[in-house]
């Protein structure tokens, strides 16, 4: 431990600033106290969780010491994943790409406004947090789910991700799933109930949906078609909040900015989110103004500026789709 504290210490100083053992004992300390982090009683459980969370932190002051230099156009911070490995997240959050079924029709270019933000329009609800759960696509599903219901009877209406990962039987509950499955769960069962009747848990356990305490349905889904961000931005401005899967594996430490990472990759976009607007900063940056489920500690109170028009950065547009109201 002593020495992996040396050789971060090491790298630090080459980099330029400072992260003094005193320094990293109290920030450590306060960090497990603010996320409520307890390990097991063997020293080495500990040893190692801080060992990730040094070399984690250690990331983080060296992009951001790059992102002054105007390197990056986004910033990092230390969050509630601080303890956990890139590997570790993407057990913990996997999501399979669905297929392509009911594609959306629409033809370029397009008209549309520069700026589109469905929480000002109170079609979003507030950010939840899917915990150690694999069950992204359950709140993203319910997400969109709500920006309709909201849109067809002028009611915000908090709907539940834990009907979504017992009820629907096509998907791996914590483990995984996909959003179409979700609404041809609701159609097929004629409704879900709200957050408030089946409140979440974060893991899988019996379907307990109340027929009587039906709050949303759903008639049928489309999909975007893979890739296409012109599309993707139509059927936003048109429709509302949308399903959207990209590549997380390198932002667990998001915390303000335009999201571009020259390794995200498209072909492994596996985390479920709600595509919410998107806009242009005063430089000139497009971007997706997206809703995750890692709570309101993470980016920027629960949400991520993600790359606009660049290429389908992190897959934002290749497993896009919205239910039907």
């Amino acid at each position: 431990m002593l020495l992996c504290v040396c050789m971060l210490l090491l790298v630090a100083s080459d980099l330029g600033f400072c992260l003094d053992e005193a320094s990293l004992d109290n920030q450590w300390k306060q960090w497990k106290i603010k996320y409520g982090k307890e390990y097991n009683i063997r020293i080495y459980d500990e040893e190692y969780r801080r060992a990730i969370w040094e070399k984690n932190m250690l990331m983080i002051e060296a992009h951001n010491q790059e992102a002054e230099q105007g390197k990056h156009t986004y910033r990092l911070g230390m969050n509630l994943f601080g303890d956990m490995t890139s590997e570790e997240m993407a057990e913990k959050m996997p999501c399979p790409r669905t297929i392509e079924e009911k594609v959306y029709n629409m033809t370029c270019p397009l008209k549309l406004p520069k700026f589109i933000d469905y929480r000002k329009k109170n079609m979003v609800t507030p950010v939840k947090n899917q915990g150690s759960s694999g069950s992204c696509w359950a709140f993203s599903a319910a997400g969109a789910l709500e920006g309709q219901l909201a849109k067809k009877t002028g009611k915000l209406l908090d709907l539940s991700p834990q009907n979504l990962v017992d009820c629907v039987t096509k998907c791996n509950g914590c483990g995984g799933g996909q959003m179409i499955d979700a609404f041809k769960y609701v159609q097929d069962n004629g409704g879900m109930n709200s957050e408030k009747d089946y409140p979440y848990i974060g893991k899988k356990q019996r379907c307990r949906y109340k027929p009587s305490a039906k709050a949303a349905q759903c008639k049928d889904f489309i999909e975007i078609p893979v890739g296409n961000e012109c599309a993707l931005a139509d059927a936003l401005y048109k429709v509302g909040p949308l399903c959207v899967t990209v590549d997380s594996g390198n932002f667990k430490h998001y915390e303000t900015g335009v999201y571009y990472d020259p390794e995200c990759d498209e072909n492994q976009a596996y985390h479920a989110m709600l595509l919410v607007g998107y806009g242009e900063t005063r430089k000139g940056l497009k971007y997706w103004i997206v809703k995750n489920s890692y709570g309101k500690s993470w980016g920027e109170e629960g949400y991520i500026r993600i790359a606009r028009d660049h290429k389908n950065h992190c897959g934002i547009a290749s497993d896009a789709s919205y239910p039907l109201m």
